[in-house]
């Protein structure tokens, strides 16, 4: 183990002259962190200039503690760049080993104004030194790991766009007998008050589909999650952007009879009638769920009338962006953080609606989407959780990675 102070220098960028008629970009947080330029400076002898894949660290700042490979331009006067023998240290090994370091270095900033690097805590960091050939290696398996976390998130990326233009499509086109999204090249549309749709759908209230509306009650419980033989009383976090959270939810008291009539159940389509003005109106289809919670007086129950209409369609329906502006429009409530919106709105909004079998066809195609999305989703999960044992065992000498310099054939063709 060597201390970082042992076998690294760095130095200060000093404030640049910018100007619309610069010639290099200054290296700032913000550029460095999505490529899009702030600033442009006219480099000058006091400038540091870097080529390009040099490791900086944000000396001071809000996120102060946070290590970047540069780019080519002026290092800004926050910002530190790392000097160091290459041929003894390899920089991608470092960067990984301070990468693992950076929550720490982060949690002991210094400074009672603006949080600045605590020099004295960075230059202790202890790095395991295995010898040149071993750092390469290590180094090289990281890097495979993080270019399939880039692909992956790239691929994330661009299946969220085609999720949510198909979801419009979806929608507000449909899909014919032939299960074809519709065109109105090809099939005849009609004007409605949102905007065309199908001739064969008609724009409904979802009044037209529900059985009823259910809430539950709010009880003054204790502030964890009901356990084995306890009952909980749901949080208005159980329902967000990301479906049901079953977690989401305070234990009744035993003091108090639970009321069974507001027993959540599998398959029960929730919204949410108050929380933040982003968050109001949110809906989510509940799957297997224990039969232990009860609804909140904030979360209600639609009971749908599945003769008439599929919940997996409805959920889609109701997260679609035009009931969604149905809905802001709809909530009331002066305080700035909580809206609220009542069951006369949530049954009057009002959504596109095809037969029943159409519904089902459509939701078929998005429960597909979304697989899609999932899938993609869990493998990026794991390929981060991969990231993280990997920089503690290579990076720490824990796993060996001489097998890895036995078989350079092997590992060039990994």
């Amino acid at each position: 183990m060597k201390t970082l102070s042992s076998i690294a220098t760095y130095k200060k960028g000093k404030p640049p002259k910018t100007g619309s008629h610069g010639r290099l970009p200054v290296l700032s947080p913000h550029y460095l962190r999505t490529g899009q330029i702030e600033e442009m400076a006219e480099p000058t002898s006091k400038d540091v200039i870097l080529k390009g894949g040099e490791l900086i660290l944000l000396w001071d700042g809000s996120n102060a503690g946070e290590f970047f490979r540069a780019r080519a331009g002026v290092l800004s006067s926050t910002m530190v760049a790392f000097e160091f023998d290459q041929e003894e240290t390899n920089p991608d090994y470092l960067y990984y080993d301070l990468k693992r370091f950076e929550p720490e270095l982060k949690g002991r900033t210094a400074g009672s104004g603006i949080p600045h690097v605590d020099k004295e805590v960075l230059l202790a960091r202890r790095v395991f030194e295995g010898g040149p050939n071993e750092q390469k290696a290590a180094a090289k398996v990281l890097l495979k790991i993080d270019r399939a976390i880039e692909q992956t998130e790239a691929l994330l990326e661009k299946q969220q766009r085609i999720k949510t233009g198909l979801m419009h499509d979806l929608l507000t086109r449909g899909l014919d007998p032939q299960g074809r999204l519709r065109h109105p090249t090809t099939h005849q549309f009609k004007s409605s008050r949102i905007g065309p749709i199908p001739k064969e759908w008609e724009v409904r209230a979802l009044d037209w589909c529900l059985d009823g509306i259910d809430a539950g009650k709010s009880p003054n419980c204790f502030e964890r999650p009901a356990g084995p033989g306890e009952w909980g009383v749901l949080k208005v976090s159980a329902v967000g952007k990301s479906g049901f959270v079953e977690s989401e939810n305070k234990t009744l008291p035993p003091t108090l009879t639970p009321n069974l009539e507001s027993r959540v159940r599998s398959s029960d389509l929730l919204i949410q009638r108050s929380n933040t003005f982003e968050l109001v109106g949110s809906v989510c289809l509940v799957g297997e769920v224990s039969d232990n919670l009860l609804l909140c007086d904030k979360t209600l129950r639609l009971n749908v009338d599945e003769s008439l209409a599929d919940k997996r369609f409805l959920l889609a329906a109701l997260k679609s962006s035009d009931v969604r502006r149905q809905i802001e429009m709809a909530a009331a409530g002066s305080s700035g953080s909580m809206k609220n919106i009542g069951q006369l709105a949530i049954r009057g909004l009002r959504i596109a609606a095809p037969q029943l079998e159409e519904q089902i066809a459509i939701a078929d195609s998005v429960a597909k989407l979304l697989a899609d999305v999932s899938g993609n989703e869990a493998d990026l999960a794991k390929l981060c959780r991969l990231k993280n044992g990997l920089m503690h065992d290579l990076l720490t000498g824990r796993v060996s990675v001489t097998p890895l310099l036995a078989k350079p054939e092997a590992q060039d063709s990994s």
